[in-house]
């Protein structure tokens, strides 16, 4: 093991410690055991499997298909899980610190981590139907894969843009028709989660099938990063949703989203969190080679150091209050603009630790700004979480 791999282990294993410790009021040593166990396992996993794509990855579009699977081998999903859901109890905090893990070698991949991470999340508080509970277990095994087609429905309730996908009630269940534009995690024998609006206003969320008649996956444009993840337009024919398939009907439609929504979000800044800390391990580098020209730059690794552990802080703090639905909006939006903003800091000063190597699109800190740039721009963009924060402030009683 080289001296990067030994620092990436270490702290790998740093960050198993405090999700197990955080994770819990009282965790139990056998609890924080089974959190390093996880954490080590996935480290071992993203040395051996992971690092060596992420360059074909990012400039190749290679869909890591088989590391997401194994991450479910892992159990890292499952984490989400009760034990008498079939999963570990680990809790969302263990599962952030997963995902990061992954993060800090491949933005993307641990973007497509969090959408199956997020399929599973809304899965466990859906309506309790038996296909549901059978789905739920597929995915958090990584034997189904998945993603959450929710972005146009939570920029809707922000009151940002209108609904895209209809639905007209039948015999059977509902009919969906539209067009979502980024979905991400797509493909045969994939599913993803949507939401429709109705004739009358209102709303259901739904979970379907690529394969399913009616269903057509479109390529976009070319995207300047995370061209690995798969992020395909999803055009909805008269697809027939029956019953089963129904994550919330209509009157359950706007506690559901409340409640899914902070641990869904949550989980997506340890996506940031990961990206961060690969900057961390990129400016280390650079100042191994040349400290002495690095300390004349802004955005030290001390720190932004300092700024990564105060994020997952909080992180971990709030983790399981999102868990117990007791997670007030704003906490959790504040801490996923943070992260956006200490990914586009951290990555720059990545960068511009590395020197003219940094400017090589085989460098690591050129892929890392694209990731950088994507955790600000995606659903919830940093404009729309700040625009959400100061709506929040502005109805605040005084």
């Amino acid at each position: 093991m080289n001296r990067w791999h030994a620092a990436r282990m270490d702290s790998a294993v740093h960050r198993a410690q405090n999700a197990a410790e955080i994770n819990q009021p009282s965790p139990s040593a056998m609890h924080q055991a089974e959190a390093l166990a996880l954490l080590r396992r996935i480290d071992q996993r993203v040395r051996q499997q992971l690092a060596p794509q992420a360059t074909a990855i990012d400039q190749q579009a290679l869909y890591p298909q088989a590391m997401l699977r194994g991450l479910g081998d892992d159990g890292a999903y499952a984490a989400l899980l009760p034990a008498e859901r079939g999963g570990s109890g680990l809790g969302l905090a263990t599962l952030m610190a997963a995902i990061a893990e992954v993060g800090a070698a491949c933005g993307s991949t641990a973007f497509l981590a969090w959408c199956q991470s997020a399929c599973v999340y809304l899965l466990l508080h859906a309506a309790p139907r038996a296909e549901l509970q059978t789905i739920l277990a597929e995915l958090a095994a990584g034997r189904l894969l998945g993603g959450p087609g929710l972005s146009n429905a939570i920029k809707h309730l922000a009151g940002l843009e209108a609904m895209r996908l209809r639905a007209e009630p039948c015999p059977q269940g509902y009919r969906i028709s539209g067009e979502l534009p980024w979905v991400s995690n797509l493909g045969p024998g994939h599913l993803f989660a949507a939401a429709a609006a109705c004739a009358d206003g209102d709303k259901l969320a739904f979970l379907v099938d690529c394969d399913t008649p009616g269903v057509q996956l479109n390529a976009g444009p070319p995207i300047a990063g995370m061209g690995g993840t798969r992020t395909l337009c999803v055009k909805l024919d008269q697809v027939l949703i029956t019953p089963e398939r129904v994550l919330a009907e209509p009157a359950a439609f706007a506690g559901f989203i409340r409640r899914v929504r902070p641990g869904f979000v949550l989980a997506q800044a340890a996506v940031g969190l990961g990206i961060v800390q690969g900057c961390l391990d990129d400016i280390l580098a650079a100042n191994r080679r040349d400290g002495e020209q690095n300390r004349w730059l802004d955005h030290s690794y001390d720190e932004l150091a300092a700024e990564l552990a105060a994020l997952w802080r909080e992180a971990k703090t709030l983790a399981p209050l999102a868990e117990a639905g007791q997670l007030a909006a704003p906490r959790v939006l504040r801490l996923r603009a943070k992260v956006s903003e200490l990914c586009l800091r951290a990555a720059m000063s990545a960068q511009l630790h590395a020197g003219a190597a940094g400017y090589l699109l085989s460098h690591p800190a050129q892929r890392r700004l694209r990731e950088a740039s994507f955790i600000a721009i995606v659903t919830p963009t940093l404009k729309q979480l700040r625009r959400e924060i100061h709506l929040a402030e502005q109805t605040q009683p005084a």
